[in-house]
């Protein structure tokens, strides 16, 4: 049985949390890239990663969808540090996400990890969509 996720920010190719290398060191199957994608939601910036709130007012965030195995899914609740029931910043659930053309399918339901919008703290809005061309478009912080 495969799943589909979205990934919006440090699971993305190239990222710190790559999710192809991440199952590589793993030895887990590796996840087949489906498209790019997007769902309702805006995005907060804490620093090193982002956090996505959902909402409903036309906003979307964009990011990549792919095909996993259940093992994979358990790696990513690692990393987001997810556990059902428990309090955490990031939560995983259902949504269906749009792909863009010229995917097959339009939509797709899959698993992703927003946040708990009352744990976001003192993380700054974005108004960008996408997160990696955010963090490679935005200045350095000094002393780095």
């Amino acid at each position: 049985m495969s799943i589909y996720v979205f990934v919006y920010g440090t699971l993305r190719a190239g990222e710190i949390n790559d999710l192809a290398q991440a199952a590589a060191r793993r030895g887990l199957p590796a996840a087949r890239y489906v498209g790019r994608a997007s769902v309702p939601g805006r995005l907060v910036d804490f620093g090193d990663w982002p956090g996505l709130i959902p909402v409903d007012d036309g906003r979307r965030v964009r990011g990549d969808v792919f095909q996993v195995a259940p093992a994979l899914v358990a790696l990513m609740d690692e990393i987001e540090e997810y556990q059902p029931g428990k309090p955490c910043c990031f939560v995983r659930r259902e949504v269906l996400a749009r792909l863009e053309p010229p995917a097959a399918a339009s939509e797709l339901r899959c698993q992703y990890y927003p946040i708990d919008p009352a744990l976001r703290g003192t993380a700054a809005d974005i108004d960008a969509d996408d997160w990696v061309a955010y963090r490679l478009a935005r200045p350095l912080p000094r002393g780095r």
